[in-house]
């Protein structure tokens, strides 16, 4: 593995003359006539009065490419992989790298499909590895590492269609579940795991376990609510940890909907509905998004298939609410929405669970049916990534501050903000 940086120091003339977007900056509220610096042809729209002057890292989708560019356009930092990334890729605070990766040959081939996990070194070297990516089980979508240090994976799991049956599936063929996986780097042991598979529930025959009603069940994932020829049934892409509450909430785009699994049980509580901090084990917590997923008629679908659960945290605007992409699949139009998350999680049958919508973005040329993501600005501004055309940057008034345009055949997994004076930059002699 070999990374290829590119540096252009001659544009850090054009980040200082980006003044910053404090409450005292005179570049937003008392210069009549901000710096513009060069923009590149990609850059469609600029507002010097609203821009914020952060950074953004853009993650290819699926290719061998990042780089981290400023809002005039230009690429202050590029990567080079010899391998294509499975989705996710992120800048750890020391300057490392932490993706997904394609592995060789793979049985499941799932869009999002990845199979190695890596830690990458500022020379390119490679920190740390993890491989699963076998006839039963892949790695795919996302990674996180989390405070405690260990990496937080999300895995693809077949289940035959014989046992599958025997569990009350009414999908023809193998299935293709969700799994959590937390592993210690030190020793690539799995700590800790959630199956979804062992939190179903079926109304479809009373001859097979799991049978029951969904609708009065809540907590339960109705394993036959979306049917698939390719037995991929679920198709979560992303997840967030919340420190706070200990809780995973995975987006899972074929339910539109985000769930909240306890991640403070132990892997036995995991698999049952008793244990660890809410007293449920591995049962859903709360979900939100599309009530008619688990049967119920009461309260507002929101979602058309979805993307990157992103809980606000760390000072930002909206901190402890969560910003979601809605890619409005048979809609034909995307939206991003800031809901308010519970302060206790509660699922009530034949009750409106869904969170409060606290703002939202929507704009006649902005759809993307799949990929995409949204970031929370330290100035309040929300930086989106439109999967597959660019970036949009829009305040809270929803005006357009800043809107780049990655040509044709552009595919962006997400996007991810940094302050110029962030001392991660340091690292990467910026």
């Amino acid at each position: 593995m070999k990374i290829q940086s590119t540096l252009k120091h001659f544009l850090v003339a054009s980040l200082v003359a980006f003044a910053s977007c404090s409450d005292d900056d005179p570049a937003t509220t008392t210069d009549p006539d901000p710096v513009v610096p060069t923009l590149a042809v990609e850059v469609e729209i600029y507002d010097p009065a609203k821009i914020h002057d952060n950074l953004t890292l853009a993650v290819v989708n699926g290719s061998q490419t990042a780089f981290l560019m400023d809002k005039a356009g230009q690429k202050l930092h590029e990567w080079t992989f010899d391998d294509n990334l499975g989705n996710d890729l992120e800048l750890l605070p020391n300057g490392k790298l932490l993706g997904l990766f394609k592995g060789s040959t793979p049985s499941i081939t799932f869009g999002g499909f990845g199979g190695v996990a890596r830690i990458i070194n500022l020379d390119g070297s490679i920190d740390w590895e993890y491989t699963l990516n076998t006839d039963d089980f892949i790695l795919h979508h996302d990674v996180e590492m989390l405070p405690n240090g260990n990496i937080l994976l999300l895995v693809w799991e077949r289940i035959d269609e014989a046992t599958a049956e025997l569990q009350g599936s009414a999908n023809p063929g193998d299935i293709y579940p969700e799994k959590l996986m937390e592993i210690n780097p030190e020793t690539n042991a799995i700590v800790w795991e959630w199956r979804s598979f062992d939190h179903i529930i079926q109304d479809n025959d009373a001859m097979f376990p799991n049978y029951g009603s969904v609708s009065q069940n809540p907590h339960k994932i109705h394993i036959n609510y979306n049917p698939a020829n390719n037995g991929d049934i679920m198709h979560a892409n992303g997840f967030d940890y919340d420190t706070a509450k200990d809780v995973i909430y995975l987006s899972v785009n074929f339910f539109s909907e985000v769930w909240v699994i306890d991640h403070s049980t132990t892997t036995a509580e995991a698999a049952s509905s008793t244990g660890g901090n809410y007293g449920k084990g591995g049962d859903l917590l709360y979900r939100f998004g599309n009530p008619l997923a688990y049967g119920n008629t009461v309260g507002e679908v929101r979602s058309d298939n979805n993307h990157f659960p992103n809980l606000l945290e760390n000072g930002v605007p909206g901190e402890g609410n969560m910003l979601i992409f809605v890619n409005g699949f048979n809609a034909g139009a995307s939206k991003v929405m800031e809901l308010e998350m519970p302060e206790t999680f509660s699922l009530t049958p034949d009750a409106d669970n869904e969170p409060n919508v606290v703002w939202s973005f929507e704009h006649p040329d902005f759809f993307a049916s799949k990929l995409s993501g949204a970031v929370r600005l330290s100035n309040g501004n929300t930086l989106i990534c439109e999967g597959d055309f660019g970036f949009w940057e829009v305040t809270p008034e929803k005006d357009i501050a800043w809107r780049y345009n990655g040509g044709d055949g552009a595919g962006f997994w997400r996007c991810y903000d940094y302050e110029v004076d962030d001392p991660v930059l340091n690292s990467l002699g910026l």
